[in-house]
């Protein structure tokens, strides 16, 4: 499976939940009931680096047909709901109006209602998740930088080329303005553009 692209947020609540310490619920989350086995299905995905919609959990714990029963998606939405009030898991923002809600895990430890302490993952499963997150966030950074060397380069040759036009230009027998002030004005912007670009460096 390919490496997912996180967004700030994502990271930010990955690592929450990964460096967090044992959290309270004040719901049961008793194996076999609907709180529980969501929790885990969330915690199953964020292993993976993912953020599961309510789709998604569906269709991991029930099968893809249930994903298309309309009554039993809002059912499992409105437990969702009583888990987020909770505080088992928090809505991520929406990507796009059209997307569902995405959750996260606050964390992979709670003590829940009855004060039974409840493990969604294992420490080593936790070790493992930081690491694979580590290592995402370095190839995504790995990645920036390389396009961010791209876009230099491309703005750079920009500025270049409209200089090279606007001297091609001037050192003709007739000044055409029409080159010279579309040239000028691409050098002008390109220079402005590089110096942004650079100054992120």
């Amino acid at each position: 499976m390919s490496q997912p692209r996180l967004a700030p947020d994502e990271i930010r609540s990955l690592r929450e939940a990964l460096f967090a310490d044992c959290g309270s619920s004040s719901i049961r989350l008793r194996e076999g009931e609907y709180q529980y086995d969501l929790a885990k299905a969330v915690a199953s995905f964020h292993l993976r680096l993912h953020f599961p919609d309510v789709k998604d959990i569906t269709g991991q714990l029930y099968g893809n047909e249930k994903t298309k029963d309309i009554q039993f998606i809002r059912k499992i939405q409105t437990i969702l709901k009583k888990m987020e009030k909770s505080n088992i898991v928090r809505i991520l923002p929406k990507k796009t109006p059209w997307e569902l809600q995405r959750y996260a895990l606050v964390s992979f430890k709670f003590q829940d209602s009855d004060k039974n302490l409840v493990v969604l993952a294992t420490d080593q499963q936790i070790q493992e998740t930081q690491k694979l997150l580590q290592s995402t966030l370095n190839h995504q950074q790995t990645y920036a930088t390389e396009q961010d060397k791209a876009k230099i380069f491309l703005v750079a040759f920009m500025v270049i080329a409209s200089y090279v036009l606007i001297v091609w230009d001037v050192a003709q027998a007739v000044v055409n303005p029409f080159i010279f002030v579309i040239a000028f004005s691409l050098a002008l912007v390109g220079s402005l553009l590089l110096g942004k670009l650079l100054s992120k460096k």
